[in-house]
Protein backbone atom coordinates (compact mmCIF):
# COMPACT_ATOMS: atom_id res chain seq x y z
CA UNK A 1 0.00 0.00 0.00
CA UNK A 2 1.34 3.46 -0.93
CA UNK A 3 2.22 5.61 2.09
CA UNK A 4 0.41 8.95 2.30
CA UNK A 5 2.32 11.78 3.96
CA UNK A 6 0.86 13.17 7.16
CA UNK A 7 0.27 16.62 5.67
CA UNK A 8 -2.16 15.14 3.13
CA UNK A 9 -3.60 12.40 5.33
CA UNK A 10 -4.51 14.78 8.13
CA UNK A 11 -5.61 17.74 6.01
CA UNK A 12 -8.73 19.23 7.71
CA UNK A 13 -11.99 18.48 5.91
CA UNK A 14 -14.32 20.70 7.93
CA UNK A 15 -14.26 23.98 9.81
CA UNK A 16 -14.26 22.30 13.22
CA UNK A 17 -11.02 20.41 12.46
CA UNK A 18 -9.18 23.49 11.18
CA UNK A 19 -6.54 24.56 13.71
CA UNK A 20 -5.60 28.11 14.65
CA UNK A 21 -7.87 30.15 12.33
CA UNK A 22 -10.92 30.67 14.53
CA UNK A 23 -11.46 34.28 13.43
CA UNK A 24 -11.83 33.23 9.76
CA UNK A 25 -13.92 30.17 10.57
CA UNK A 26 -16.38 32.27 12.60
CA UNK A 27 -16.95 34.77 9.78
CA UNK A 28 -17.36 32.13 7.07
CA UNK A 29 -19.64 29.95 9.21
CA UNK A 30 -21.98 32.87 9.91
CA UNK A 31 -22.01 33.78 6.22
CA UNK A 32 -22.92 30.22 5.23
CA UNK A 33 -25.58 29.95 7.93
CA UNK A 34 -27.30 33.20 6.94
CA UNK A 35 -26.77 32.64 3.18
CA UNK A 36 -24.94 36.00 2.88
CA UNK A 37 -22.41 34.75 0.36
CA UNK A 38 -19.93 36.97 -1.44
CA UNK A 39 -18.80 36.14 -4.96
CA UNK A 40 -15.04 36.51 -4.31
CA UNK A 41 -12.88 35.67 -1.30
CA UNK A 42 -9.17 36.36 -0.79
CA UNK A 43 -7.19 34.29 1.72
CA UNK A 44 -3.76 35.67 2.63
CA UNK A 45 -1.05 34.30 4.90
CA UNK A 46 2.31 32.58 4.97
CA UNK A 47 2.90 29.08 3.67
CA UNK A 48 1.26 26.16 5.40
CA UNK A 49 -1.41 28.00 7.40
CA UNK A 50 -4.46 26.55 5.58
CA UNK A 51 -5.32 28.79 2.62
CA UNK A 52 -5.91 25.98 0.09
CA UNK A 53 -7.46 23.77 2.76
CA UNK A 54 -9.92 26.52 3.66
CA UNK A 55 -10.80 26.97 -0.05
CA UNK A 56 -11.63 23.27 -0.38
CA UNK A 57 -13.75 23.33 2.77
CA UNK A 58 -15.66 26.29 1.33
CA UNK A 59 -16.24 24.35 -1.91
CA UNK A 60 -17.68 21.45 0.10
CA UNK A 61 -19.86 23.78 2.17
CA UNK A 62 -21.25 25.43 -0.98
CA UNK A 63 -21.92 22.22 -2.94
CA UNK A 64 -22.73 19.60 -0.29
CA UNK A 65 -25.80 17.61 -1.29
CA UNK A 66 -27.40 18.31 2.09
CA UNK A 67 -27.48 22.03 1.26
CA UNK A 68 -25.38 25.15 1.82
CA UNK A 69 -24.08 24.58 5.32
CA UNK A 70 -21.01 25.33 7.48
CA UNK A 71 -20.98 21.62 8.42
CA UNK A 72 -20.83 19.56 5.19
CA UNK A 73 -21.69 15.92 5.64
CA UNK A 74 -18.47 14.46 4.25
CA UNK A 75 -20.38 11.37 3.07
CA UNK A 76 -22.11 12.44 -0.16
CA UNK A 77 -20.52 11.98 -3.55
CA UNK A 78 -19.77 15.71 -3.85
CA UNK A 79 -17.82 15.83 -0.57
CA UNK A 80 -15.95 12.62 -1.40
CA UNK A 81 -15.01 13.81 -4.89
CA UNK A 82 -13.79 17.18 -3.58
CA UNK A 83 -11.64 15.36 -1.01
CA UNK A 84 -10.22 13.15 -3.76
CA UNK A 85 -9.50 16.17 -6.00
CA UNK A 86 -11.69 15.07 -8.92
CA UNK A 87 -14.83 17.19 -8.55
CA UNK A 88 -15.66 18.67 -11.96
CA UNK A 89 -17.04 21.98 -10.65
CA UNK A 90 -14.01 22.73 -8.50
CA UNK A 91 -11.34 24.28 -10.73
CA UNK A 92 -7.98 24.79 -9.00
CA UNK A 93 -5.53 27.01 -10.89
CA UNK A 94 -1.87 27.51 -10.04
CA UNK A 95 -1.23 31.13 -10.97
CA UNK A 96 2.53 30.59 -10.68
CA UNK A 97 2.46 28.46 -13.87
CA UNK A 98 -0.55 30.08 -15.58
CA UNK A 99 0.47 33.70 -15.53
CA UNK A 100 -0.33 34.79 -19.07
CA UNK A 101 -3.39 36.69 -20.18
CA UNK A 102 -4.38 34.08 -22.77
CA UNK A 103 -4.72 31.40 -20.08
CA UNK A 104 -6.83 33.70 -17.93
CA UNK A 105 -9.13 34.55 -20.86
CA UNK A 106 -9.67 30.84 -21.58
CA UNK A 107 -10.47 30.24 -17.94
CA UNK A 108 -13.02 33.03 -17.85
CA UNK A 109 -14.69 31.91 -21.09
CA UNK A 110 -15.55 28.59 -19.43
CA UNK A 111 -16.98 30.48 -16.46
CA UNK A 112 -19.99 31.47 -18.54
CA UNK A 113 -21.24 27.86 -18.58
CA UNK A 114 -23.39 26.53 -15.76
CA UNK A 115 -21.92 24.00 -13.30
CA UNK A 116 -22.13 20.36 -14.31
CA UNK A 117 -23.22 18.85 -10.98
CA UNK A 118 -23.04 21.32 -8.11
CA UNK A 119 -24.78 24.56 -7.21
CA UNK A 120 -21.68 26.64 -7.83
CA UNK A 121 -18.64 26.47 -10.03
CA UNK A 122 -15.78 27.32 -7.65
CA UNK A 123 -12.53 28.76 -9.01
CA UNK A 124 -9.59 28.45 -6.61
CA UNK A 125 -6.61 30.50 -7.87
CA UNK A 126 -3.52 29.81 -5.77
CA UNK A 127 -0.61 32.29 -5.56
CA UNK A 128 -2.75 34.80 -7.39
CA UNK A 129 -0.12 37.53 -6.98
CA UNK A 130 1.97 35.76 -9.67
CA UNK A 131 -0.48 36.72 -12.44
CA UNK A 132 0.68 39.29 -14.95
CA UNK A 133 -0.81 42.77 -15.09
CA UNK A 134 -2.66 41.88 -18.29
CA UNK A 135 -4.12 38.78 -16.69
CA UNK A 136 -5.39 40.84 -13.73
CA UNK A 137 -6.98 43.34 -16.09
CA UNK A 138 -8.65 40.53 -18.03
CA UNK A 139 -10.39 39.17 -14.93
CA UNK A 140 -11.51 42.47 -13.43
CA UNK A 141 -14.95 42.62 -15.09
CA UNK A 142 -15.79 38.99 -14.39
CA UNK A 143 -14.48 39.29 -10.81
CA UNK A 144 -16.72 42.30 -10.15
CA UNK A 145 -19.94 40.99 -11.74
CA UNK A 146 -19.65 37.22 -12.18
CA UNK A 147 -22.56 34.93 -13.05
CA UNK A 148 -24.63 33.80 -10.08
CA UNK A 149 -23.22 30.27 -10.27
CA UNK A 150 -19.55 31.40 -9.97
CA UNK A 151 -17.51 31.76 -6.76
CA UNK A 152 -13.89 32.92 -6.79
CA UNK A 153 -11.51 31.96 -3.98
CA UNK A 154 -8.08 33.56 -4.34
CA UNK A 155 -5.07 32.63 -2.19
CA UNK A 156 -1.73 34.39 -1.89
CA UNK A 157 1.33 34.70 0.33
CA UNK A 158 2.08 38.24 -0.87
CA UNK A 159 -1.07 40.42 -1.01
CA UNK A 160 1.00 43.59 -1.55
CA UNK A 161 1.58 42.52 -5.16
CA UNK A 162 -2.13 42.29 -5.93
CA UNK A 163 -3.61 45.40 -7.61
CA UNK A 164 -5.97 47.40 -5.44
CA UNK A 165 -8.60 47.05 -8.15
CA UNK A 166 -8.66 43.32 -7.42
CA UNK A 167 -8.49 43.74 -3.64
CA UNK A 168 -11.52 46.04 -3.66
CA UNK A 169 -13.62 43.32 -5.34
CA UNK A 170 -12.88 40.62 -2.73
CA UNK A 171 -13.58 39.86 0.89
CA UNK A 172 -10.11 39.56 2.39
CA UNK A 173 -9.25 37.20 5.27
CA UNK A 174 -5.77 37.20 6.75
CA UNK A 175 -4.78 33.77 8.07
CA UNK A 176 -2.36 34.06 10.96
CA UNK A 177 0.63 31.89 11.75
CA UNK A 178 -0.01 28.91 13.98
CA UNK A 179 0.92 29.39 17.64
CA UNK A 180 3.46 26.87 18.88
CA UNK A 181 1.15 25.33 21.46
CA UNK A 182 -1.53 24.75 18.79
CA UNK A 183 1.02 22.96 16.62
CA UNK A 184 2.23 20.88 19.57
CA UNK A 185 -1.30 19.83 20.52
CA UNK A 186 -2.17 18.93 16.92
CA UNK A 187 1.00 16.86 16.47
CA UNK A 188 0.27 15.10 19.74
CA UNK A 189 -3.24 14.10 18.58
CA UNK A 190 -1.92 12.87 15.25
CA UNK A 191 0.78 10.70 16.88
CA UNK A 192 -1.72 9.23 19.30
CA UNK A 193 -4.00 8.27 16.40
CA UNK A 194 -1.05 6.94 14.43
CA UNK A 195 0.08 5.00 17.55
CA UNK A 196 3.62 6.40 17.34
CA UNK A 197 5.49 6.72 20.67
CA UNK A 198 6.74 10.25 21.30
CA UNK A 199 8.25 12.56 23.91
CA UNK A 200 6.44 15.91 24.42
CA UNK A 201 9.67 17.98 24.46
CA UNK A 202 10.46 16.64 20.98
CA UNK A 203 7.19 18.08 19.66
CA UNK A 204 8.07 21.50 21.06
CA UNK A 205 11.30 21.44 19.02
CA UNK A 206 9.34 20.54 15.89
CA UNK A 207 6.75 23.26 16.51
CA UNK A 208 9.45 25.87 17.07
CA UNK A 209 11.26 24.88 13.87
CA UNK A 210 8.03 25.05 11.84
CA UNK A 211 7.84 28.85 12.40
CA UNK A 212 4.05 28.95 12.41
CA UNK A 213 3.43 26.60 9.46
CA UNK A 214 1.36 23.50 10.17
CA UNK A 215 2.37 21.91 6.89
CA UNK A 216 6.06 22.39 7.73
CA UNK A 217 5.44 20.89 11.17
CA UNK A 218 3.81 17.79 9.65
CA UNK A 219 6.64 17.41 7.13
CA UNK A 220 9.18 17.63 9.96
CA UNK A 221 7.12 15.11 11.92
CA UNK A 222 7.32 12.68 8.99
CA UNK A 223 11.08 13.16 8.94
CA UNK A 224 11.36 12.72 12.71
CA UNK A 225 9.42 9.43 12.61
CA UNK A 226 11.74 8.12 9.91
CA UNK A 227 14.83 9.39 11.75
CA UNK A 228 13.77 7.75 15.00
CA UNK A 229 12.74 4.43 13.39
CA UNK A 230 9.12 4.80 14.37
CA UNK A 231 9.68 6.85 17.54
CA UNK A 232 9.80 10.60 18.12
CA UNK A 233 12.35 11.28 20.87
CA UNK A 234 13.82 14.59 21.95
CA UNK A 235 17.47 13.61 21.49
CA UNK A 236 16.83 12.33 17.98
CA UNK A 237 14.81 15.40 16.98
CA UNK A 238 17.52 17.72 18.27
CA UNK A 239 20.13 15.81 16.31
CA UNK A 240 17.94 15.89 13.19
CA UNK A 241 17.23 19.63 13.43
CA UNK A 242 20.67 20.64 14.71
CA UNK A 243 19.00 22.79 17.36
CA UNK A 244 20.25 23.77 20.78
CA UNK A 245 19.17 21.50 23.59
CA UNK A 246 17.18 23.04 26.41
CA UNK A 247 19.60 21.50 28.90
CA UNK A 248 22.36 23.82 27.64
CA UNK A 249 20.15 26.88 27.86
CA UNK A 250 18.91 26.08 31.35
CA UNK A 251 22.48 25.32 32.46
CA UNK A 252 23.50 28.82 31.36
CA UNK A 253 20.54 30.39 33.16
CA UNK A 254 21.28 28.40 36.33
CA UNK A 255 24.90 29.53 36.27
CA UNK A 256 23.86 33.13 35.62
CA UNK A 257 21.43 32.99 38.52
CA UNK A 258 24.21 31.69 40.80
CA UNK A 259 26.76 34.18 39.37
CA UNK A 260 29.03 31.25 38.43
CA UNK A 261 30.96 32.37 35.37
CA UNK A 262 32.96 29.12 35.31
CA UNK A 263 29.79 27.06 34.89
CA UNK A 264 28.61 29.39 32.11
CA UNK A 265 31.88 28.97 30.22
CA UNK A 266 31.76 25.20 30.79
CA UNK A 267 28.30 25.07 29.17
CA UNK A 268 29.63 27.07 26.22
CA UNK A 269 32.54 24.63 25.88
CA UNK A 270 30.15 21.65 25.82
CA UNK A 271 28.10 23.35 23.13
CA UNK A 272 31.25 23.95 21.10
CA UNK A 273 32.21 20.28 21.39
CA UNK A 274 28.81 19.25 20.00
CA UNK A 275 29.08 21.78 17.13
CA UNK A 276 25.93 23.60 18.22
CA UNK A 277 24.99 26.70 16.25
CA UNK A 278 25.90 29.63 18.50
CA UNK A 279 23.67 31.98 16.51
CA UNK A 280 20.75 29.66 17.16
CA UNK A 281 21.78 29.42 20.81
CA UNK A 282 21.66 33.20 21.24
CA UNK A 283 18.29 33.29 19.49
CA UNK A 284 16.84 30.57 21.71
CA UNK A 285 18.35 32.14 24.83
CA UNK A 286 16.80 35.51 23.96
CA UNK A 287 13.44 33.79 23.40
CA UNK A 288 13.79 32.11 26.79
CA UNK A 289 14.55 35.45 28.49
CA UNK A 290 11.50 36.89 26.74
CA UNK A 291 9.28 34.16 28.17
CA UNK A 292 10.74 34.66 31.66
CA UNK A 293 9.93 38.38 31.46
CA UNK A 294 6.40 37.51 30.35
CA UNK A 295 5.90 35.38 33.45
CA UNK A 296 7.00 38.27 35.68
CA UNK A 297 4.39 40.67 34.31
CA UNK A 298 1.75 38.27 32.95
CA UNK A 299 1.93 34.87 34.69
CA UNK A 300 -0.85 33.42 32.51
CA UNK A 301 0.71 34.49 29.20
CA UNK A 302 2.44 31.15 28.58
CA UNK A 303 -0.02 28.46 27.50
CA UNK A 304 2.34 25.58 28.36
CA UNK A 305 1.98 24.96 32.13
CA UNK A 306 5.06 22.70 32.27
CA UNK A 307 7.33 25.35 30.79
CA UNK A 308 5.70 28.07 32.89
CA UNK A 309 6.41 26.14 36.09
CA UNK A 310 10.04 25.66 35.09
CA UNK A 311 10.58 29.30 34.17
CA UNK A 312 8.87 30.60 37.31
CA UNK A 313 12.06 29.95 39.31
CA UNK A 314 14.02 32.29 37.07
CA UNK A 315 11.24 34.87 37.05
CA UNK A 316 11.43 35.04 40.85
CA UNK A 317 15.25 35.18 40.93
CA UNK A 318 16.09 37.67 38.18
CA UNK A 319 15.42 41.36 38.48
CA UNK A 320 12.93 42.69 35.91
CA UNK A 321 15.30 45.44 34.80
CA UNK A 322 18.17 42.98 34.41
CA UNK A 323 16.01 40.78 32.17
CA UNK A 324 15.46 43.75 29.87
CA UNK A 325 19.19 44.38 29.80
CA UNK A 326 19.95 40.68 29.25
CA UNK A 327 17.55 40.59 26.31
CA UNK A 328 19.33 43.53 24.70
CA UNK A 329 22.74 41.95 25.36
CA UNK A 330 21.67 38.70 23.66
CA UNK A 331 20.16 40.50 20.67
CA UNK A 332 23.29 42.64 20.26
CA UNK A 333 25.50 39.59 20.72
CA UNK A 334 23.71 37.82 17.89
CA UNK A 335 24.15 40.84 15.63
CA UNK A 336 27.86 41.07 16.50
CA UNK A 337 28.48 37.36 15.97
CA UNK A 338 29.59 37.70 12.29
CA UNK A 339 32.17 40.33 13.34
CA UNK A 340 33.62 38.24 16.18
CA UNK A 341 36.97 36.42 15.74
CA UNK A 342 34.92 33.21 15.66
CA UNK A 343 31.42 32.19 16.76
CA UNK A 344 32.62 30.53 19.96
CA UNK A 345 34.49 33.69 21.02
CA UNK A 346 31.49 35.89 20.25
CA UNK A 347 29.14 33.61 22.19
CA UNK A 348 31.53 33.39 25.16
CA UNK A 349 31.93 37.18 25.22
CA UNK A 350 28.17 37.58 25.31
CA UNK A 351 27.97 35.27 28.33
CA UNK A 352 30.74 37.23 30.07
CA UNK A 353 28.81 40.43 29.38
CA UNK A 354 25.70 38.89 30.95
CA UNK A 355 27.72 37.99 34.03
CA UNK A 356 29.43 41.38 34.25
CA UNK A 357 26.15 43.34 34.16
CA UNK A 358 24.28 41.08 36.58
CA UNK A 359 23.50 43.01 39.78
CA UNK A 360 24.52 41.36 43.03
CA UNK A 361 21.16 40.42 44.57
CA UNK A 362 22.52 38.28 47.36
CA UNK A 363 21.09 35.05 45.96
CA UNK A 364 24.16 33.90 44.07
CA UNK A 365 27.78 33.21 44.80
CA UNK A 366 29.56 35.94 46.77
CA UNK A 367 31.28 38.54 44.65
CA UNK A 368 35.05 38.63 44.91
CA UNK A 369 36.27 41.64 46.86
CA UNK A 370 38.50 44.20 45.25
CA UNK A 371 42.21 43.95 46.18
CA UNK A 372 42.14 47.41 47.75
CA UNK A 373 39.40 46.34 50.14
CA UNK A 374 41.43 43.34 51.26
CA UNK A 375 44.41 45.62 51.82
CA UNK A 376 42.39 47.91 54.07
CA UNK A 377 40.99 45.02 56.05
CA UNK A 378 44.52 43.86 56.75
CA UNK A 379 45.43 47.28 58.16
CA UNK A 380 45.75 47.18 61.97
CA UNK A 381 43.64 49.55 64.04
CA UNK A 382 44.87 53.12 63.75
CA UNK A 383 46.35 54.81 66.83
CA UNK A 384 44.19 57.18 68.79
CA UNK A 385 44.42 60.81 67.70
CA UNK A 386 45.89 63.42 70.00
CA UNK A 387 42.70 65.43 70.03
CA UNK A 388 39.14 64.21 70.41
CA UNK A 389 37.18 63.93 67.18
CA UNK A 390 33.67 65.28 67.13
CA UNK A 391 31.55 62.80 65.15
CA UNK A 392 27.81 62.96 64.73
CA UNK A 393 26.12 59.77 65.97
CA UNK A 394 25.05 57.59 63.04
CA UNK A 395 21.43 56.78 62.41
CA UNK A 396 19.94 53.33 62.96
CA UNK A 397 20.14 52.52 59.23
CA UNK A 398 23.77 53.61 59.17
CA UNK A 399 24.62 51.51 62.20
CA UNK A 400 23.03 48.49 60.54
CA UNK A 401 24.85 49.14 57.23
CA UNK A 402 28.22 49.99 58.75
CA UNK A 403 30.68 47.18 59.55
CA UNK A 404 31.37 46.54 63.22
CA UNK A 405 34.66 48.25 64.10
CA UNK A 406 36.10 47.87 67.57
CA UNK A 407 37.81 51.10 68.61
CA UNK A 408 41.14 50.55 70.43
CA UNK A 409 41.06 51.37 74.12
CA UNK A 410 43.93 53.77 75.00
CA UNK A 411 46.16 52.35 77.74
CA UNK A 412 46.30 54.09 81.07
CA UNK A 413 50.09 54.24 80.99
CA UNK A 414 51.75 55.09 77.65
CA UNK A 415 55.02 53.68 78.86
CA UNK A 416 53.37 50.28 79.26
CA UNK A 417 52.46 50.12 75.56
CA UNK A 418 54.51 47.29 74.03
CA UNK A 419 56.49 47.91 70.85
CA UNK A 420 55.14 46.40 67.62
CA UNK A 421 57.04 43.30 66.48
CA UNK A 422 59.36 43.80 63.50
CA UNK A 423 57.53 41.24 61.36
CA UNK A 424 54.22 43.02 61.98
CA UNK A 425 55.70 46.33 60.93
CA UNK A 426 57.01 44.77 57.73
CA UNK A 427 53.60 43.23 56.95
CA UNK A 428 51.71 46.51 57.33
CA UNK A 429 50.50 47.89 53.96
CA UNK A 430 52.10 50.94 52.46
CA UNK A 431 49.04 53.10 52.93
CA UNK A 432 49.27 52.64 56.71
CA UNK A 433 52.61 54.47 56.80
CA UNK A 434 50.77 57.76 57.17
CA UNK A 435 48.34 57.54 60.08
CA UNK A 436 44.80 58.47 58.95
CA UNK A 437 43.38 61.62 60.45
CA UNK A 438 40.00 61.76 62.12
CA UNK A 439 37.10 63.43 60.36
CA UNK A 440 37.24 67.16 60.80
CA UNK A 441 33.64 68.23 61.13
CA UNK A 442 34.65 71.88 61.08
CA UNK A 443 35.75 71.54 57.42
CA UNK A 444 32.98 71.86 54.83
CA UNK A 445 31.79 68.44 53.69
CA UNK A 446 30.63 69.29 50.18
CA UNK A 447 30.20 66.42 47.69
CA UNK A 448 31.28 68.65 44.81
CA UNK A 449 34.62 69.43 46.45
CA UNK A 450 35.08 65.80 47.56
CA UNK A 451 34.43 64.52 44.03
CA UNK A 452 36.85 67.02 42.51
CA UNK A 453 39.59 65.55 44.73
CA UNK A 454 38.83 61.90 43.91
CA UNK A 455 40.87 60.00 41.34
CA UNK A 456 38.29 57.78 39.65
CA UNK A 457 37.72 56.53 36.12
CA UNK A 458 34.97 57.43 33.70
CA UNK A 459 32.31 54.94 34.82
CA UNK A 460 32.80 55.58 38.54
CA UNK A 461 32.89 59.35 37.96
CA UNK A 462 29.67 59.20 35.93
CA UNK A 463 28.03 57.39 38.84
CA UNK A 464 29.37 59.90 41.39
CA UNK A 465 28.34 62.94 39.32
CA UNK A 466 24.69 61.86 39.44
CA UNK A 467 24.69 61.42 43.23
CA UNK A 468 24.34 63.82 46.12
CA UNK A 469 25.73 63.46 49.62
CA UNK A 470 23.01 62.34 52.02
CA UNK A 471 25.10 61.75 55.13
CA UNK A 472 28.76 61.31 56.10
CA UNK A 473 30.00 59.55 59.22
CA UNK A 474 33.24 58.03 60.42
CA UNK A 475 32.63 54.74 58.65
CA UNK A 476 29.86 55.30 56.10
CA UNK A 477 29.37 57.58 53.10
CA UNK A 478 25.69 57.71 52.22
CA UNK A 479 24.78 58.94 48.73
CA UNK A 480 21.46 59.40 46.97
CA UNK A 481 20.81 58.87 43.26
CA UNK A 482 17.67 59.71 41.30
CA UNK A 483 15.53 56.80 40.11
CA UNK A 484 16.02 58.00 36.52
CA UNK A 485 19.73 57.14 36.85
CA UNK A 486 19.46 53.91 38.83
CA UNK A 487 20.69 51.98 35.79
CA UNK A 488 24.16 53.19 36.78
CA UNK A 489 23.92 50.78 39.73
CA UNK A 490 23.53 47.73 37.50
CA UNK A 491 27.28 47.20 37.40
CA UNK A 492 29.02 46.74 40.74
CA UNK A 493 32.51 47.60 39.51
CA UNK A 494 32.05 51.44 39.42
CA UNK A 495 30.71 51.33 42.99
CA UNK A 496 33.76 49.37 44.14
CA UNK A 497 36.08 51.86 42.39
CA UNK A 498 34.29 54.81 43.99
CA UNK A 499 34.48 53.22 47.43
CA UNK A 500 38.21 52.58 46.93
CA UNK A 501 38.75 56.23 45.96
CA UNK A 502 36.81 57.45 49.01
CA UNK A 503 38.93 55.27 51.31
CA UNK A 504 42.09 56.68 49.78
CA UNK A 505 40.72 60.24 50.13
CA UNK A 506 39.74 59.91 53.79
CA UNK A 507 42.63 57.60 54.69
CA UNK A 508 40.49 55.08 56.52
CA UNK A 509 38.07 52.23 55.78
CA UNK A 510 34.67 53.59 54.81
CA UNK A 511 31.62 51.87 53.38
CA UNK A 512 29.78 53.34 50.40
CA UNK A 513 25.97 53.14 50.46
CA UNK A 514 23.87 54.48 47.57
CA UNK A 515 20.12 54.86 47.96
CA UNK A 516 17.64 55.34 45.11
CA UNK A 517 15.35 58.34 45.57
CA UNK A 518 12.53 59.78 43.49
CA UNK A 519 14.44 63.02 43.07
CA UNK A 520 17.77 64.45 44.22
CA UNK A 521 19.08 67.95 44.65
CA UNK A 522 22.09 69.75 43.24
CA UNK A 523 24.28 66.90 41.98
CA UNK A 524 27.61 67.59 40.26
CA UNK A 525 26.01 66.61 36.95
CA UNK A 526 23.14 69.08 37.47
CA UNK A 527 25.53 71.83 38.52
CA UNK A 528 27.76 71.18 35.51
CA UNK A 529 24.75 71.35 33.19
CA UNK A 530 23.62 74.63 34.80
CA UNK A 531 27.10 76.08 34.36
CA UNK A 532 27.16 75.06 30.69
CA UNK A 533 23.76 76.70 30.12
CA UNK A 534 24.91 79.84 31.89
CA UNK A 535 28.12 80.05 29.86
CA UNK A 536 26.14 79.54 26.66
CA UNK A 537 23.70 82.29 27.61
CA UNK A 538 26.58 84.67 28.35
CA UNK A 539 28.16 83.84 24.99
CA UNK A 540 24.85 84.47 23.19
CA UNK A 541 24.39 87.76 25.00
CA UNK A 542 27.96 88.84 24.19
CA UNK A 543 27.53 88.10 20.49
CA UNK A 544 24.17 89.85 20.46
CA UNK A 545 25.79 93.03 21.81
CA UNK A 546 28.75 92.85 19.45
CA UNK A 547 28.69 95.77 16.98
CA UNK A 548 29.95 93.78 14.01
CA UNK A 549 27.36 91.05 14.56
CA UNK A 550 24.57 93.62 14.83
CA UNK A 551 25.74 95.25 11.60
CA UNK A 552 25.71 91.89 9.77
CA UNK A 553 22.23 91.06 11.06
CA UNK A 554 20.86 94.45 9.95
CA UNK A 555 22.61 94.42 6.58
CA UNK A 556 21.72 90.89 5.48
CA UNK A 557 18.51 90.43 7.49
CA UNK A 558 20.31 87.50 9.15
CA UNK A 559 19.35 85.43 12.16
CA UNK A 560 21.72 84.43 14.92
CA UNK A 561 21.47 80.63 15.40
CA UNK A 562 21.99 80.27 19.14
CA UNK A 563 22.47 76.49 19.03
CA UNK A 564 25.60 76.95 16.90
CA UNK A 565 27.32 79.16 19.48
CA UNK A 566 30.01 77.41 21.51
CA UNK A 567 31.26 79.27 24.58
CA UNK A 568 35.04 79.45 25.02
Amino acid sequence: MTYQVLARKWRPKSFDTLVGQEHVVRALSHALTTQRLHHAYLFTGTRGVGKTTLARIMARALNCETGITPTPCGQCSTCLEIDAGRYVDLIEVDAATNTRVDEMRQLLENAAYAPTRGRFKVYVIDEVHMLSTSAFNAMLKTLEEPPEHIKFILATTDPQKIPVTVLSRCLQFNLKQMPQHHITEHLSRILENEQVPFEPPALRHLARSAHGSMRDALSLLDQAIAHGAGRVEEEGVRAMLGTVGEDHLYAILDALMQQDIHAMLAAAAQMNERSVSFEGALQELAALVHRIALIQFAPDALPDPIEAARLKVYAESFDAEFLQLAYQILIAGREDLPRAPDEAAGFTMTLIRLHAFHPDQGGGAPRAQAPSVRKIEATPPRPAASGPAVVAPPSVAQRDAAPSVSAPVPPANKAALPAAPAELAEAMPAMAATPPQPLDESAPQDWHSILSALKVGAMARALAEHCELADLSETVVNLRIASSHKHLLMNRAPQDKLQEALQAHFGRPVKLAIMVADAVGDTPAVRAQSERVERHQRAVAALGEDGFVQQVVDLFDATLVESSIKPL
